[in-house]
Parts: structure tokens; C-alpha cells; sequence
């Protein structure tokens, strides 16, 4: 295959020594060879950094940025300054992708005339689980509109600003929020909004590492309530200029609130103002138990926890905490 276009591959790092290899091997060894690798090493305190300039001494496509600790967006946003690529696509330190990820993007993107590709990818459990997020679907091109949507439901893929292929310039007024958490949330829509087309691919390339009992053993504290805040305002959003899509997007905001929910329902630090909130959350949720239900983008699982919630909190936590077991 001729290479014709630059691609740049940002990988945000941050105190991932015992991942980072492995991650760094799937990307050298792609079989679209025209790339600039950006290892954008936020402030790290293990071995991390040590592990970048190394490879920066092998590879002379790799570029290494070392700089205080900003966070996951910060560090992004580093390497879309940094880029020089027409393309750009985005690998989190902890995960791996296949070694044709950034041939297979490419393709469809000069198949179908996209500024945007997308693959499906796949969760690789600690138990050797796999579960493959483009089983069902096929190869396609979307309108932004049905991009969206299925975005939203996380049909085939996710919200998430991995797995995807972007035309640099789509990026021109566009930068992860700062200082946020889910901050893909926050950006990924506008991404798709500014596409006339996006094309699909059902292979999955890209292999995301689910690490047990993250949500079970971590605290919780306000930052995570980003989620809805981003979530909301991404549904304010789509709203004012796709309509049509509200249904999808009620469906969306009781999503982040569900997920937001079991993680406070799991934690055992809540001070009063987070027992405070999280009441709220649930009167949220139970106010609109009737559009909840009658909803068709709605799912099984959310009508489920919705239903359980309404008989207790107690009874919502015992019900997710199993679903989430026999799921991975």
C-alpha cells in the first residue's frame, strides 16, 4: 500500500511503566509506516519517562514531550499543537491497538471521502474475557447525523476519542476541556458535528484493558460528577440543532446519571453534601420515571435499574454490583 499522508499518534501518558511497552510495540510495528508517534509523558513519577526517551532513540519517527502534570486533556491537547500529520488519532498508554490499526482508519476514510474514520474496538478482561464492541454491525458510511446517534447509544462505538481517525483541521477551533474528567464528553460531538461523513468499520483494531474492581476499590469525590456535567451539555447541544435526535439524547443524560449513581451507591466515603446529591440524582431519575419508560432508545438495562432504583437504593446496588459481574 503507498503511504501517501503523514498520520501523527498522540499517546498521553501518565505513570504507566508497567503497560507502556506493550502499547508503544503495537504502534512502531504498524504497517502504515508514514508516522510521526507523539509520546506526551505528563509529569509521570515512575519509569514512564525513562521508557519514552528509550524508545525515542530507536524509532526516529518518535517524538517525546515531557511536562508537568496537566491531566489526560492537557496532554492531548500537547500533541494536537505538536502534530504535523494530516491525520491525527489519539492511543491511550494502557491499551493496545492491532498492527494494520492506522492502515485499516486510513482506508476507510479514502474509501469514502470522510474527515473521520472509526473502528470498532474490543475489552480484554483480566480473566481473558473478550468482548467485541463491532460484533453485529458492518462497514458503512454515516451521515453526522446517524453518527451521532449512534454515538449516543454506543452502537458499534463509543464517545470515546480513541479508536478513530481525524482529519487534523477538524481540530482548528476544537481542544479537549481541561482539567475534566470524561472529557471526551466534551468533545467527540463537536468532532463529528463539523464532518459531513464519517466512516465505519466493524473490525475491531483497537484493544482497551479493563482493570478489575476500579469502581468497587476507588473513592469517590466531585470531579466525577463532570460526567453529567459534560454529558448535559453535549445533549444541550445536539438538541438545538438536531431535534430529531432527542429522544437519543434523554436516553444519554439518564445514562451518565445511572453511571454516576453506582458509583456513589458503591463508595463508603460520602460526606453529607454527596449523600445530598446523590438524592438528587435519584429524584432526577424518578421524576421522569414515565418518559424513561416509554422512551424507545431507552435499553433494557436502564429500565431495569430504573425499576429497581424506585424500589430502593439498597436494592439498585445489590442488582448493578451482579449485572456487572456476569457481564465481565
Amino acid at each position: 500500500m503507498e503511504n501517501n499522508d503523514l498520520i501523527t499518534i498522540v499517546i498521553p501518558i501518565y505513570n504507566v511503566d508497567k503497560y507502556l511497552e506493550k502499547c508503544v510495540e503495537s504502534v512502531i510495528n504498524q504497517t502504515y509506516k508514514k508516522i510521526e508517534i507523539i509520546l506526551v509523558d505528563d509529569g509521570s513519577t515512575d519509569e514512564s519517562g525513562k521508557i519514552c526517551d528509550d524508545y525515542k532513540e530507536k524509532d526516529s519517527r518518535i517524538e517525546v514531550i515531557h511536562k508537568k502534570n496537566g491531566g489526560l486533556s492537557d496532554a492531548r491537547n500537547f500533541g494536537i499543537e505538536q502534530a504535523t500529520g494530516k491525520y491525527i488519532t489519539f492511543i491511550d498508554s494502557d491499551d493496545i491497538v492491532e498492527k494494520d490499526y492506522i492502515e485499516y482508519l486510513y482506508n476507510l476514510i479514502k474509501k469514502y471521502n470522510s474527515k473521520i474514520s472509526i473502528c470498532a474496538y474490543s475489552i480484554l478482561m483480566e480473566n481473558g474475557k473478550k468482548i467485541d464492541n463491532g460484533k453485529g454491525y458492518c462497514e458503512e458510511k454515516l451521515t453526522k447525523l446517524e453518527a451521532l446517534d449512534r454515538m449516543l447509544n454506543e452502537k458499534g462505538y463509543s464517545v470515546s476519542a480513541c479508536a478513530k481517525l481525524y482529519d487534523i483541521e477538524l481540530f482548528k477551533d476544537v481542544r479537549y476541556p481541561i482539567g475534566k474528567l470524561c472529557e471526551d464528553n466534551g468533545t467527540t460531538y463537536k468532532l463529528f458535528d463539523k464532518a459531513d461523513t464519517i466512516a465505519y468499520g466493524n473490525e475491531s483494531k483497537y484493544y482497551y484493558f479493563k482493570r478489575k474492581g476500579s469502581i468497587m476499590l476507588s473513592s469517590f469525590n466531585e470531579k466525577k460528577f463532570d460526567m453529567i456535567e459534560l454529558t448535559d451539555e453535549m445533549c444541550d447541544y445536539i438538541d438545538s440543532k438536531y431535534p430529531e435526535l432527542k429522544d437519543t439524547t434523554e436516553r444519554r443524560r439518564l445514562y451518565s446519571r445511572f453511571n454516576v449513581l453506582r458509583q456513589m451507591v458503591c463508595s463508603k466515603n460520602l460526606d453529607d453534601n454527596l449523600i445530598k446529591k446523590e438524592n438528587e440524582i435519584i429524584e432526577w431519575i424518578k421524576i421522569r420515571k414515565k418518559e424513561i419508560l416509554k422512551n424507545p432508545k431507552s435499553s433494557k438495562r436502564d429500565k431495569i435499574a430504573l425499576i429497581c432504583l424506585c424500589i430502593g437504593k439498597g436494592f439498585f446496588k445489590i442488582v448493578w454490583n451482579f449485572y456487572e459481574r456476569i457481564k465481565y
